[in-house]
């Protein structure tokens, strides 16, 4: 049996009338770029958020970037985030010419650790960026308190966290600025690249959208050097057509995850995700960790099981920030997670008898290898 790690397919099944339909109207009027679908969007997602404004980007990235650079983000500064993430994390801090300082990450939910994050902050640390990795909001409380303390800026790195929530409020509406990705795989995806940021003010939303579209307030007006980052209006239309299913996609995920729970109960070799107290995750991905990952991941493989890892080398030990000087074991936590962590196919249409062929490919493997 095949199972793939995500299956875009199956939902394009499910709304290909309205996606082909928002398509449409963008190629009838020409809308191409930002427009009234962009703007049409942002609305929209500001109020899925609960968040007063957002600003549309060219992708996650771009929206991360942007909103440092919106925060007065740059040289001579110095920001807080984890090793356990996408590149893209740490590339917006570089990007705005400010300094990246690692902070190791709590054992089980991987996320920042704010014990470590109130050591590190210094003379020059001017924001925090957490990740709410997998889907699982990070230790937000902690980390707000911190920053209030040091007049820091938080900005969230929510990614893979579409509708997670702390003490039910959404990620992404507790710092200074939040910032989404909707590559295709997301929680919510486009069918290419796109990204957004939302903040409680919207002064904020209005500088990333600014510098997203070199810098301009109108047409050759241009008050800031900016940049060419904007979102396109086929990915907005796009996202606009599933944006009324994201509720019931994110229920899917959770249910799934809690059949996984279940089926995987009571196997020695493995440690299951949990939610923490006052949480509730997105589980954009299902993670599970375990000795002998790579024997496992193979084995899966060879049964058409399209496991992954997220992310198999923590960012200090990539060559791309040889250069700051981080060594093997700076961050051990980080460390011994990238080797034992295995995200299993997780999506809204996956199937129960997919779930339990994997589950039983994961207990087999256990029994045979310990």
């Amino acid at each position: 049996m095949r199972v793939p790690l995500v299956d875009l397919k199956a939902q394009y099944e499910t709304l290909a009338a309205e996606v082909q339909a928002a398509i449409a109207r963008v190629i009838e009027t020409a809308a191409f770029i930002r427009g009234p679908e962009v703007e049409a969007f942002e609305r929209e997602f500001a109020a899925w958020c609960g968040a007063p404004a957002c600003a549309g980007t060219a992708s996650g990235t771009d929206a991360l970037y942007l909103a440092l650079r919106a925060l007065g983000i740059g040289r001579g500064d110095a920001v807080l985030t984890t090793p356990h993430t996408f590149i893209a994390t740490a590339e917006a801090i570089s990007l705005c010419g400010a300094a990246i300082r690692f902070v190791d990450t709590l054992p089980e939910s991987m996320n920042i650790d704010p014990d470590q994050v109130r050591d590190a902050v210094d003379s020059r640390t001017r924001a925090i960026l957490p990740v709410h990795l997998n889907g699982h909001p990070a230790k937000m409380e902690d980390l707000l308190s911190i920053a209030r303390k040091h007049n820091l800026a938080v900005v969230e790195d929510a990614a893979q966290a579409h509708g997670a929530r702390v003490n039910g409020k959404p990620v992404g509406t507790l710092g200074d600025a939040g910032c989404f990705s909707f590559f295709p795989g997301k929680n919510l995806g486009a069918y290419g690249d796109a990204g957004a940021v939302i903040s409680g003010d919207p002064a904020i939303a209005h500088k990333v959208r600014m510098l997203s579209n070199h810098g301009r307030s109108d047409k050759y007006l241009h008050e800031i050097e900016g940049l060419n980052a904007r979102m396109d209006g086929l990915q907005a239309a796009i996202l606009r057509a599933k944006l009324p299913y994201l509720n019931g996609w994110i229920e899917a995920r959770r249910a799934k995850a809690r059949v996984y729970q279940e089926l995987l109960s009571g196997i020695e070799a493995l440690e299951l995700p949990a939610e923490e107290p006052g949480c509730e995750s997105a589980w954009h991905l299902y993670v599970i960790r375990l000795d002998r990952r790579d024997e496992c991941l193979a084995f899966l493989r060879e049964r058409g099981i399209e496991a992954g890892i997220h992310y198999p080398a923590p960012l200090h030990l990539q060559p791309a920030y040889s250069r700051l000087g981080y060594r093997k074991g700076d961050f051990p936590v980080s460390e011994a997670n990238a080797l034992r962590i295995l995200s299993l196919p997780l999506y809204p249409e996956i199937r129960e008898e997919q779930q339990a062929f994997v589950a039983e490919s994961i207990r087999e493997f256990a029994e045979k290898f310990g």
